[in-house]
């Protein structure tokens, strides 16, 4: 029976999961990923199956752990999970996402992708593999894919437009793949893929369309144990008022569940005066409001206020557990307080709102990590609104880290990105995935500026994840070729 791995070889690739997490903002230090995955291929180019997987968990506990452990903050301060309880939800939910890399670089040394040639195209094409995968089962969980570590500065960011977030992580797991090989072909080809990568980011793959408009974000910064209160709900609904009627925008958007109670309930008086202070602006607000139908059924949903007629984006892709339950985990909801954790999902495909002389894409909080879902708007969108309250997770990476993945978007779509965040971090994101301007967290204000409309498709737009996928696939076929290829590291 083969032995288990000493534990003390495990430290190393749990301390080296943990570094990669500085790639990520609000560090974005981005090539430490690649050095801690390249550091990881090195460790484990000797190793049996078995003794790859448990060092790729322990690289997984590690990034997890010290990248997405903000899950607590929800779970225990917010949703009022008892601690010991909330620990532990939060430690198995970091473990279950590390089997992912754990069952990625088992299948690598499976496939002898460590010691050969074959490393530059096996290990990238089941790293790609394992995030796709962890992006899409169970509704998926995509944060911390590799490839928004790249994301604006890196040139490997240049590749985003064509093939999207795991194409890039794939590339970033062939750069670590070609330096734990330490030989010259293979680290000509990184460098030859990074110089490429930044002559790709001098193409405009969309144009400017129409005239710019001028936006106003609003950042009301409620705090989320005020949010929903009864008492608070007259001084959150006079914010907004003030802060809205500060601008004089064509667009101005507030953010999700803005007004802390169903459309329905909501003063017609109050919606009354957005609606003529947009409509004298000559332009529109967007703002977030749970909305509830006659059958019971309710939505978490955008609604416009303005000149144009009045247009709704219901939410379609919901958290689990904060929006929605899933099946035969009702019990989890008796430890939680969380309002309003039942939505139903709005309609897969969705047209862009009409707003403000834009043809605007409506995404609410991280329906904005789903770039295959984005880019379903286009190419009838011309510009991209994210709308969220990541108050939820308190003073930790996540709300920068959600910045990251709205620049993505940006950069895959060809279009600016407006962000309007409860608590931050509110954003103007040009189409080159760029942060033009942006406000503080945890301050109350408005972020006035302007964007340009773009019109066009990138590849990634036209074709989504299917190339990424394509060359992953191809990349395991050069496992059944020269099964007895010459072996390249020391």
């Amino acid at each position: 029976m083969p032995r288990l791995p000493a534990l003390n070889s495990l430290i190393l690739p749990l301390a080296l999961g943990a570094l990669a997490v500085a790639g990520f903002a609000p560090w974005g230090w981005f090539p430490l990923p690649i050095l801690a995955l390249a550091v990881l291929y090195h460790l484990a180019r000797t190793e049996a199956v078995r003794a790859a997987a448990f060092k790729g968990f322990a690289f997984g506990l590690g990034y997890f752990g010290g990248g997405v452990s903000w899950v607590y903050v929800s779970l225990h301060d917010f949703g009022m999970m008892p601690l010991p309880l909330a620990v532990l939800a939060t430690a198995l939910f970091c473990a279950f996402l590390a089997l992912f890399p754990a069952a990625a670089l088992a299948l690598t040394a499976r496939l002898g992708g460590l010691r050969t040639w074959r490393a530059l195209t096996v290990a990238p094409a089941l790293w790609l593999l394992n995030e796709w995968l962890r992006g899409w089962l169970f509704t998926g969980f995509p944060w911390l894919a590799l490839g928004y570590s790249q994301v604006p500065l890196s040139p490997l960011a240049g590749y985003a437009p064509i093939i999207g977030t795991y194409g890039v992580s794939g590339l970033v797991a062939l750069t670590a793949a070609a330096l734990a090989l330490r030989r010259g072909w293979p680290l000509l080809l990184a460098a030859g893929l990074w110089l490429g990568g930044w002559g790709l980011q001098q193409i405009d793959w969309t144009r400017p369309v129409g005239a710019p408009v001028t936006v106003s974000l609003v950042q009301g910064n409620v705090a989320q144990e005020m949010k929903f209160r009864p008492e608070r709900a007259v001084q959150t609904l006079q914010d907004y008022l003030r802060l809205s009627q500060s601008s004089n925008a064509k667009l101005i958007v507030l953010p999700e569940t803005a007004l802390p109670m169903f459309l329905d309930d909501a003063p017609p008086a109050y919606l009354e005066l957005l609606h003529w202070h947009a409509r004298s602006m000559g332009g529109d607000l967007l703002l977030g409001v749970p909305e509830r139908l006659a059958d019971g059924r309710y939505f978490n949903s955008v609604i416009s206020l303005g000149v144009s007629p009045r247009q709704t984006y219901r939410k379609q892709h919901l958290v689990p557990f904060g929006e929605f339950v899933p099946w035969g985990f009702g019990w989890v909801v008796d430890y939680l307080h969380i309002p309003l954790s039942d939505f139903s999902r709005g309609d897969k495909v969705q047209p862009p709102l009409a707003v403000a002389g834009q043809q605007v894409a409506v995404n609410i909080c991280y329906e904005d990590a789903f770039g295959e879902e984005v880019i379903r708007a286009l190419p009838a969108a011309s510009l991209l609104v994210n709308v969220s309250n990541d108050a939820w997770f308190g003073d930790s990476f996540s709300p920068w880290q959600h910045l990251q993945l709205a620049q993505m978007r940006a950069l895959e779509t060809g279009r600016p990105m407006l962000r309007a965040n409860n608590t931050g971090i509110t954003a103007i994101i040009d189409a080159k995935g760029r942060v033009s301007a942006q406000l503080q967290p945890f301050v109350q204000g408005v972020l006035h500026g302007r964007t340009q409309g773009h019109q066009g498709l990138t590849p990634y737009a036209r074709f989504g994840n299917g190339p990424a996928l394509l060359l992953a696939v191809l990349g395991l076929l050069t496992a059944k070729l020269r099964p007895r290829g010459r072996q390249l590291f020391n």
